[in-house]
């Protein structure tokens, strides 16, 4: 589990952002209110920060620019100093990303995903996966039985990608909004069911039934039994 410090001096906001990364599959922590130096954030060994500029007692970009002299840990720039020149400048300094406030959480979250995915690079995909009862392969973007196969759209792979590669856990609605919005697909929380419904009524043509199940209040679940295909 990837590792989100929140330099903010907002208590509000790093309340709301703690819960929000959480219920996103991330351990999120903030630095106590003052706390905003070099060692403290090293100290806390994140996997990314999220550090606002407008730091009281001291200034956002002098932290970045600190941090990248002893530190590749990447810096997501959260501000509301919606200018070119400060996202320039925080560039500059070494951030790896910037987001002025306010922001949307799901597009946060985006951008704090395609920094961890560029930073920490995972092994590339595997093309063809065992779900149980039926088999994904993602190079042609088809789901195959022993009743049939049937090809997916752009939108219903994502979504099964994603309830693969989190197979028998119970994943969000907002982490597959944002999943698809990381791969430069619009959707939204309408979309979203639409899809889902389209993805169940296509395993049903291949007799894969019951397998994407729904937690109320809580997301879904892939049901994968491996030793049944």
């Amino acid at each position: 589990m990837r590792k989100i410090l929140i330099v903010e001096d907002d208590e509000k906001l790093c309340r709301e952002l703690q819960t929000f990364l959480t219920n996103n599959g991330y351990q999120a922590e903030s630095l106590p209110q003052g706390e905003y130096g070099i060692q403290s954030i090293l100290n806390a060994q994140p996997d990314l920060v999220l550090l606002d500029l407008g730091l009281p007692g001291t200034d956002g970009l002098y932290l970045c620019r600190e941090l990248r002299k002893v530190t590749e840990l990447p810096v997501i720039v959260i501000t509301s100093q919606n200018t070119q020149m400060a996202e320039l400048m925080s560039l500059n300094q070494g951030a790896d990303d910037f987001v002025t406030k306010p922001f949307h959480p799901q597009i946060l979250l985006a951008h704090i995903e395609t920094v961890l995915k560029r930073v920490y690079r995972e092994p590339a995909p595997v093309e063809k996966l065992n779900l149980g009862l039926f088999t994904l392969d993602m190079a042609k973007a088809v789901i195959t039985s022993k009743a049939g196969s049937t090809e997916l759209t752009k939108n219903e792979l994502r979504i099964l990608d994603c309830l693969a590669h989190h197979r028998n856990q119970i994943v969000s609605r907002d982490q597959l909004i944002s999943h698809l919005w990381d791969s430069e697909l619009f959707v939204d929380d309408n979309t979203l069911t639409v899809n889902m419904t389209r993805l169940r009524g296509k395993l049903e043509a291949i007799q894969v039934r019951d397998v994407i199940q729904t937690k109320r209040g809580l997301g879904y679940v892939l049901v994968c039994d491996t030793e049944s295909m």
